[in-house]
């Protein structure tokens, strides 16, 4: 008899079924993968052009973050400028004032010194017209009244009067001084000496007119008598009369020196000549 084959194993049936499930689920991940790809692609193209056209939001963020940085560096820069500048402009008035402080103050000394230096020469031009008038001594040429005889054949030719001529001022007005005090002592009339007069006693170093004192100046200091004197300095200034004046040295030049009296602030010029010769002497003296 006859008999129909068996059927197949149910096994068989459940794994052909599992491996079309299992093909149809890998292609519907890869459809799904090419699908997000596709999406991410189209996202990045479309933000592309919202950065190009400048609309993008993440760019606006950025771009406004940096708008804000700028605008702060500026302002701060800004601010910067304006302080430098209030700076500049009050250094440029504390120096404007400073200098215009110190011109009136060279012009006030130098009108001074001036004015200082014509009353010395004042004063030594009076001096000179004393000295002239008390020892006789006359610059004009006086005109000499004589008879003019007539010649007689035999007498000698006359010989021309020779008419002084007046003082060279050419001499600096030291020199001028001196050759005044010269003509005073050969003028003045020679009385008989006394035993008790000063010519019979002993010369004193001081009173010998052969002593000479060292005095220079160098780099704006004087050098007398083997001591260092400097601009305002306090010193005592004694003359030939035995005068003592207490007194500042205002300034030291090149042959000269100015002193100041503290009695009445009037200025007197010394020339080192004079202090070589003695004619003046300095002294210390401490200031008060």
């Amino acid at each position: 008899m006859f008999s129909p084959p068996p059927f197949p194993p149910e096994t068989d049936t459940e794994d052909a079924s599992e491996t079309d499930l299992a093909k149809h689920d890998e292609e519907d991940y890869v459809e799904m993968k090419e699908q997000m790809y596709q999406d991410k692609l189209a996202s990045l193209k479309r933000q592309l052009q919202q950065l190009q056209e400048g609309t993008l939001q993440e760019y606006q963020k950025r771009m406004k973050k940096l708008d804000q940085q700028y605008k702060e560096r500026i302002r701060n820069a800004e601010l910067f400028l304006q302080l430098e500048t209030e700076q500049v402009e009050r250094n440029y008035i504390k120096e404007k004032k400073a200098a215009v402080k110190e011109f009136e103050d060279k012009k006030v000394e130098l009108k001074e010194n001036l004015i200082a230096e014509l009353e010395e020469k004042k004063k030594m031009i009076e001096n000179e017209k004393l000295t002239m008038e008390l020892t006789g001594d006359s610059m004009e040429v006086k005109p000499i009244m004589t008879r003019k005889l007539r010649r007689r054949p035999n007498d000698p030719v006359p010989i021309p009067d020779k008419r002084r001529k007046p003082l060279n001022y050419l001499l600096t007005d030291e020199q001028i001084m001196e050759d005044l005090r010269t003509l005073n002592k050969l003028k003045s009339p020679k009385r008989p000496a006394s035993p008790s007069s000063p010519e019979h006693l002993p010369a004193t170093p001081s009173e010998s007119p052969a002593q000479r004192f060292e005095a220079r100046i160098e780099d704006g200091k004087l050098y007398y008598d083997k001591r260092w004197y400097h601009k305002s300095q306090a010193i005592y200034l004694e003359s030939k009369d035995n005068q003592k004046l207490s007194c500042v040295i205002s300034s030291v030049g090149a042959n000269e020196i100015w002193v100041r009296k503290t009695s009445d602030s009037t200025k007197m010029r010394i020339y080192l000549g004079q202090l070589q010769r003695g004619l003046f002497v300095i002294r210390r003296r401490s200031a008060a």
